[in-house]
């Protein structure tokens, strides 16, 4: 018999889970009052890094393991992965932060000179050393998300904004859950998109800084998106002076030809996170709530999908589960 199943919420959690479901044979309905991913939800204000390494540096230990396996799960799922790794610098007086990061992850190499400068040649003489995570990946978020959207539709499988859920609920609403998951707080993130063509990065850099650390991520065609701050917010207005002044000053520093560029696009949103800043599925009466993917949804989304599926299609009993 085909199990059939209602997610709620078509954000990365929401559409990584109805890909799962559905490419196990599910039956899979997929409501979501915005009519499926756009600006009104966080993940379309996402960086795309899929950076388990460097997320290590503050996360707890399942992050980096279970995300892991994210740049795969993409792949197959037909998303444009690119799989350059991560470059991680300081400046000036922030160098002894690479040393505090480097001591805090794993999975890097540290070049200087010559090595720095065949990485990344616009970034050479402009910082002394860095750390390689070569096992790391990126992707666009909203090019990903319609890549998922476009293969459940080829499945029969829609985003409707309106109906009524059948068979077995998974809740994907972020932070729209908090209805029913009230430990669910708001983090919130700004983020800026720049057109720089006089600069060629071809991979993330991840700048570090005590109180403001950052990360650019290229697009190609010389577009970078540059983030983020994390405030202790769930406001989800337009992004304030003080966070995109801190982010285009960053820019700067990291190479003064971005001081040319192009601003395209400054957004902010509120990301979903419980008070341990780790994901989780959690098992109520009538529905499972897949949520809590705070700063790792495209890292950990994959991840918590194949979860979801082995418990419903299985009944297996997932690590997350609470």
């Amino acid at each position: 018999m085909t199990a059939e199943v209602t997610v709620l919420g078509a954000g990365v959690a929401g559409l990584c889970v109805a890909h799962e479901l559905a490419a196990r044979g599910a039956a899979v309905r997929l409501l979501d009052p915005a009519g499926g991913p756009g600006p009104e939800g966080c993940s379309w204000w996402a960086g795309g890094m899929l950076a388990p390494f460097c997320e290590g540096e503050t996360a707890e230990e399942p992050v980096v393991r279970l995300g892991a396996g994210a740049a795969d799960w993409w792949r197959a799922a037909g998303a444009a992965v690119t799989a350059a790794g991560t470059l991680v610098v300081a400046l000036g007086r922030d160098r002894g932060e690479l040393d505090r990061f480097a001591r805090r992850t794993r999975g890097h190499r540290r070049v200087t000179g010559g090595a720095l400068a065949e990485l990344e040649p616009d970034l050479a003489g402009r910082v002394p050393a860095a750390l390689h995570v070569a096992d790391e990946a990126q992707l666009d978020p909203r090019a990903a998300l319609a890549t998922l959207r476009d293969g459940l539709a080829a499945r029969g499988v829609r985003v409707a904004t309106e109906g009524t859920p059948r068979g077995t609920v998974i809740d994907c609403r972020g932070l729209a859950a908090r209805d029913r998951l009230p430990g669910l707080r708001g983090v919130r993130g700004e983020m800026a998109v720049l057109r720089a063509p006089d600069i060629a990065l071809r991979r993330t850099v991840r700048l570090l800084h005590p109180r403001h650390p950052l990360y650019l991520v290229p697009r190609g065609d010389g577009v970078y998106m540059l983030g983020a701050t994390q405030i202790e917010s769930a406001g989800r207005g337009p992004a304030t002076l003080r966070s995109v002044a801190e982010l285009l000053n960053a820019a700067y520093a990291l190479h003064p030809a971005f001081a040319e560029a192009e601003v395209l696009e400054i957004g902010a949103d509120a990301r979903p996170a419980f008070p341990d800043n780790l994901p989780r599925i959690v098992r109520e009466d009538d529905r499972i709530h897949v949520n809590g993917l705070f700063r790792h949804g495209f890292l950990l989304a994959p991840a918590l999908a194949r979860m979801v599926a082995a418990l419903v299609l299985d009944g297996e009993h997932p690590e997350l589960l609470q």
